[in-house]
């Protein structure tokens, strides 16, 4: 018995695609039996299992517990919910590791699969390590009888999530987008103080309102309307598996991931004070400056879920974030990226400032930047023209950070290139002080794009 993968599905972060042509049940019982045969050999038998509300989730789920527990493992599955509660179940449930089958933010049409082994982010050289051992038939066979059993850990997430709040009671909307955050929502607000005003909480696959994607503005349409009509003190809102947020204040301005971040970091510094705080590097250079005006050490580091997950253990850090709404919480909490967990926090914070969120918005440096840029470059060219940029601005003597591609800092600002690890794209950000310094900044990206024969053609699809 093997299997070949689909080229495009096994990504970095996570094995993804469109079902029915890049990923199907025969690719679950796969990853079920690469997972399992690892886990084993690491002395592990046990993996939760979680799904969102896309329609493929219930198929793909029986075929991938079909293939943990045909190469000897049991089985806890822990049901329909986002993202983070699969994360919770496996630190908290003896499990020795855990999958969530999820599409993430990507449309209806998709699925995939996030994966937990040992309490440590499953990604990169593993998810190919697994495409390999299918494509061998490298699984082990069952040494005796395997269990699948059912533990219903909804409302202990959402009793861990409201555990130690110390916040004030706030008038807020919140919209879970048709995704798999929405019962968790429900039941949450419940808990707070306040007044709380929900949109789209029914789980529904073919996501009928919106996409489910917060840093796409557009999406925030709905939820701006309801903080408007209802006169609320700020909106929040989750992507389709309820791992990244999305906020608006009392005027409907979008509070972007490293704005977050910069209000999340307050109370967390006054309590440790001098403590590291890692951002990606698409992050404004506001943010940086903000976590060392409190006394923080900002830390740049790569753009990705697991890459972010692992540097924080590695440097211990309580805080982290990325531009893209990942939310990451080792202050009091488990270190994973929990949406539902950063707006309690959230909430807190503001309360602890002492100021709205409003108004905390209001007292951000202006910035102009562009939104995160994403255009179409061959695969095999993708990271090749990164070096050539990278050449270039070394021999001109231009300030370069390569944490993750070209970061260039500018008298204007700064500008950002960098290869996308999950797509066939180049990604770019600019940000100055003001709208001359954003058009010379995007000269520059023109001109080093031109200078490796690329043009920064249409935006590609996220």
């Amino acid at each position: 018995m093997t299997h070949q993968f689909h080229p495009s599905s096994l990504r970095e972060y996570d094995i993804r695609g469109i079902v029915g042509e890049a990923l199907g049940p025969d690719d679950a019982r796969a990853i079920g039996r690469g997972f399992a045969t690892l886990l084993r050999r690491a002395g592990g038998h046990r993996v939760a299992v979680g799904r969102d509300g896309r329609t493929s989730s219930p198929m793909l789920e029986a075929a991938l517990i079909e293939g943990l527990t045909a190469s000897g493992c049991d089985v806890v599955r822990i049901g329909m919910g986002p993202t983070p509660m699969l994360y919770y179940a496996e630190a908290t449930l003896e499990v020795d590791g855990g999958i969530q089958i999820t599409g993430s933010h990507n449309p209806g049409n998709y699925n995939g699969f996030k994966m937990v082994f040992q309490h440590r982010a499953f990604f990169g050289e593993d998810i190919q390590t697994i495409g390999r051992m299918a494509a061998e038939g490298d699984w082990d066979e069952p040494s005796g009888e395997t269990t699948v059993t059912d533990a219903d850990v909804e409302d202990l997430y959402v009793d861990r999530l409201f555990a130690g709040y110390a916040g004030g009671a706030y008038r807020v909307g919140w919209d879970t987008g048709n995704g798999a955050a929405g019962p968790v929502i429900e039941k949450l607000v419940k808990l707070l103080p306040g007044e709380h005003h929900t949109l789209f909480t029914d789980v529904d696959g073919n996501f009928p309102n919106h996409h489910p994607d917060p840093t796409e503005e557009k999406n925030l349409a709905d939820l701006k309307r309801l903080v408007a009509d209802k006169k609320l003190d700020f909106g929040l809102a989750f992507d389709g598996d309820g791992d990244r947020i999305g906020a608006i204040d009392g005027e409907g301005r979008v509070v972007w991931g490293d704005q977050l971040l910069s209000i999340l970091a307050e109370p967390v510094l006054r309590e440790l004070p001098g403590a590291t705080i890692i951002a990606d590097v698409k992050a404004s250079q506001a943010l940086y400056d903000r976590i060392a005006e409190l006394g923080g050490e900002p830390l740049m580091w790569k753009t990705g879920h697991s890459l972010i997950k692992t540097k924080m253990k590695e440097t211990g850090a309580p805080l982290a974030g990325e531009m893209s709404g990942h939310i990451f919480f080792a202050h009091n909490y488990y270190g994973f990226d929990d949406a539902q967990y950063a707006a309690v926090r959230l909430i807190q914070a503001i309360h602890v400032i002492g100021k709205s969120l409003t108004q905390l918005k209001d007292e951000m440096p202006a910035m102009v930047n562009t939104p995160e840029m994403r255009f179409q470059v061959d695969e095999t060219r993708k990271f090749a023209v990164i070096d050539e940029v990278l050449d270039r601005l070394e021999a001109e003597g231009a300030e370069v950070n390569r944490t993750d591609g070209a970061r260039v800092n500018t008298p204007d600002g700064w500008w950002l290139l960098r290869a996308s690890n999950t797509q066939d794209v180049l990604v770019a950000r600019a940000e100055a002080r003001s709208q001359e310094g954003l058009d010379r900044l995007l000269a520059q990206i023109d001109a080093q794009l031109a200078a490796s024969g690329l043009v920064r053609g249409p935006q590609a699809a996220h």
